[in-house]
């Protein structure tokens, strides 16, 4: 799948999905004790496409994560989301937070789920921090259970959830605000081969339904298959490779 970058301009708005990372470096202190984390990092992800991102440990895959989920600030290079240069050189927003919150998805290997909200208000949180009414958010939230088969939860507290439903929950929430752009770390990393290929399924589905680009940190041998293209990270380097794109339906 190719996009073409030159055509991507920092003043739209980020409302489709797609990730363009062009270049991109971290280095971490200064002089005799930098560290290089990431060298020369270039990746492409389409709208409605789930990519996974493997590599050894100490490889860069948190760091380029970080950086494209605006929590640490890269050296140098470009990163587009949705259309919209969010990095070059440096920040084009000083409003990172909101640029967090409003286009980017985050599912984690735990759920974190917040303990003393119910599954409904877990997911309602995010809309209504960006300014959506309680109602909106409400139905919004449970538009997502319904959709991810965890409705029936909707009343529960987290702690009266399976591990499996809780990472439903977590996917739920990642897409409240319908982001352009999910970020998964390890998502599957606790689960077995049935659950971990049911999150995978659902993944591709949301990504297919709401056209975001998701992007998946893993080491789990279980859904290496299927992802239909590959980055491979090495020594702060991406190298990507065909996957199999095994059918999950």
């Amino acid at each position: 799948m190719e996009m073409n970058a030159s055509f991507v301009s920092s003043s739209e708005p980020v409302k489709q999905g797609g990730i363009v990372i062009e270049g991109l470096r971290k280095v971490y202190g200064h002089g005799d004790t930098a560290v290089e984390a990431l060298k020369s990092v270039d990746m492409v992800v389409g709208p409605g496409e789930v990519v996974g991102l493997v590599g050894p440990s100490g490889s860069g895959k948190s760091t380029l994560l970080k950086c494209l989920g605006a929590i640490i600030e890269p050296t140098a290079g470009r990163m587009v989301l949705g259309g919209r240069a969010i990095y070059e050189g440096a920040w084009t927003t000083k409003d990172l937070r909101s640029l967090r919150r409003d286009n980017i998805g985050f599912v984690f290997q735990a759920p974190y789920l917040i303990p003393f909200l119910d599954v409904t208000d877990n997911v309602a949180l995010l809309p209504m921090l960006a300014g959506m009414s309680n109602a909106s958010a409400r139905a919004r939230a449970l538009e997502l259970l319904t959709e991810l088969d965890v409705a029936h939860r909707a009343q529960a507290d987290p702690s009266q959830l399976s591990g499996g439903e809780q990472q439903r929950v977590s996917i739920a929430r990642a897409l409240a605000n319908r982001p352009p752009v999910i970020l998964a770390d390890e998502p599957t990393a606790p689960l077995d081969s049935e659950r971990a290929l049911g999150v995978m399924r659902i993944l591709h589905r949301m990504a297919r339904q709401s056209q975001a680009a998701i992007i998946v940190v893993t080491h789990d041998e279980k859904i290496i298959p299927t992802f239909k293209r590959i980055y491979h990270i090495r020594e702060g380097r991406t190298i990507e490779e065909a996957g199999q794109g095994r059918p999950l339906e």
